[in-house]
């Protein structure tokens, strides 16, 4: 039990009926799990407003109610709080509640389009391999040092944030880091925490369908570091011009990295295989397990951060050639027939276009790339026909499919796929409603030496149809087909 009064601290308060000096067992966002002596926080969310639950709130047992508007109906001995914005709230209230724990430990928070994932995960390696213990906190899972926890969100909500901090302070972790997605930042997730560092990957086409323009996405990205304290550092990609954007107000040390442009860290790719990049960064040299350009830019970040957070530079170059890729991030293997078969969360068109220019780059031009690709239903529908003419423009073969269909009609979402492709690359492609037999059609389709990637789920293990989630694999079932192939 805490007072209530401790954990409101920071939170903008415009009215209070009743006391703050009560008591109160834990916070809760969600009706359905409030207990006796509980704090009920109601947000307005994009498809429920927490107001509508506040009696549920109260007849489950909340002694206190955080809320935008106060009710007309009060109860006796229940204290409304009424704040200017319910999901800040939720935030400084979840940060009181723990104790603060981001305080205890360099935190250091990754944000852009794509590359959140990989940046976060290889420093969270790095670190591990330095010796250090290290929290992890990323779409692909939670790392609290050696254990982990599933990740259902790439921004968790706040409680969950801190939470895992709070069980970090305890494990004596000495590093946390986090993916920062858009919506984490808009909905205030990230509010209340002490960050000791941000980094910006890249910006492109994405999460459309929430923010009303890429102007605005944008500047949500531009708002965490506005938000840094001085005490913090700000690494920002400049060959992205919307790097530079991201520093404008930020009172953190600024830091800059590029491979094409001037910079406080600079990369050169010397070789580029699927055995790996040899790299120069700044001025040294050092050969790593990963490919591609984007990656470049990726252990550039991871390079730079090393550094800004204490790293011996050689330290870090050591640690660099060890990394391994992250799970559904260019994910390859190469069969006993020679097919190579990459795995890749692409599911944007500048990640697309990535990935496919950097397997262009190395292969021969002798063999066939086929990529199968498919879009997400219920979200942006603006990239499907972008995606569509990149996957058909950069590959030999293409099989459109479904992704997570959700509650779409796949069929639908593949004709705004297909609307994309350009006239001469029609004969290219190929529809397959079906995402395994899509797979299996790239599988009889390839010879020795050809190339097959799958993008979009990377490292998912469902595909969620109509509100069901079922069992999928990506890497898993092309795995298990080439080898039925082989017999």
């Amino acid at each position: 039990m805490k007072p209530l009064k401790d954990i409101l601290y920071k939170v903008t308060i415009n009215a209070v009926v009743g006391s703050t000096s009560v008591t109160v067992n834990k916070i809760e966002f969600d009706s359905r799990k409030v207990e006796s002596n509980d704090v009920f926080i109601a947000l307005v969310g994009t498809i429920s407003d927490g107001h509508d639950y506040i009696s549920k709130a109260i007849n489950d047992g909340a002694k206190a109610i955080i809320c935008q508007v106060i009710p007309n109906n009060l109860v006796d001995n229940v204290t409304y709080i009424e704040v200017e914005n319910s999901n800040k709230a939720l935030a400084f209230m979840a940060a009181n509640y723990y104790d603060n724990p981001s305080e205890n430990l360099k935190l250091v928070g990754t944000t852009g389009t794509n590359g959140k994932t990989t940046v976060s995960s290889l420093l969270y390696q790095l670190f591990k391999r330095a010796g250090y213990k290290v929290g992890l906190l990323s779409t692909v899972k939670i790392m609290v040092d050696d254990k982990e926890y599933k990740a259902t969100h790439t921004t968790p909500d706040s409680l969950t944030i801190n939470k895992y901090l709070q069980q970090m302070n305890d494990e004596g972790v000495e590093f946390c880091f986090m993916e920062v997605s858009s919506h984490g930042i808009h909905q205030s997730r990230t509010e209340g925490l002490q960050f000791s560092g941000g980094i910006f990957t890249n910006l492109s086409h994405d999460h459309l369908d929430y923010h009303n323009s890429f102007a605005e996405y944008r500047d949500v990205k531009k708002a965490f570091f506005d938000g840094l304290p001085n005490t913090a550092f700000c690494l920002v990609n400049t060959d992205d011009k919307n790097g530079l954007v991201m520093m404008q107000n930020t009172n953190a040390k600024k830091c800059t990295y590029a491979l094409k442009t001037y910079a406080d860290y600079r990369a050169q790719i010397l070789e580029n295989q699927f055995g790996g990049l040899l790299l120069k960064l700044n001025d040294n040299e050092v050969w790593t397990k990963l490919i591609g350009n984007f990656n470049a830019y990726n252990l550039l970040a991871i390079y730079a951060t090393s550094e800004l957070l204490g790293l011996e530079n050689e330290e870090s170059l050591r640690y660099i050639s060890e990394l391994e890729s992250v799970s559904g991030r260019f994910e390859y293997f190469v069969s006993k027939e020679k097919i190579t078969a990459i795995v890749d969360y692409a599911h944007t068109p500048d990640a697309l276009k990535n990935v496919l220019e950097t397997i262009n780059s190395i292969r021969t031009k002798n063999e066939e790339l086929i990529t199968v690709v498919g879009c997400g239903g219920d979200r942006d529908v603006d990239k499907r026909p972008k995606m569509g003419h990149i996957a058909s423009a950069l590959s030999t073969k293409v099989i459109f499919t479904s992704d997570n269909p959700r509650t779409e009609e796949p069929q639908s979402i593949i004709d705004a796929i297909e609307a994309g492709v350009a006239p001469q690359n029609f004969k290219k492609i190929v529809s397959i409603l079906d995402r395994k037999q899509a797979i299996r059609s790239a599988c009889q389709m390839a010879q020795p030496n050809d190339i097959i990637l799958i993008a979009g789920k990377g490292h998912e293990n469902y595909q969620e149809i109509n509100g069901k989630r079922n069992d999928f694999d990506d890497y898993k079932i092309v795995g298990e087909l080439l080898k039925q192939l082989q017999k």
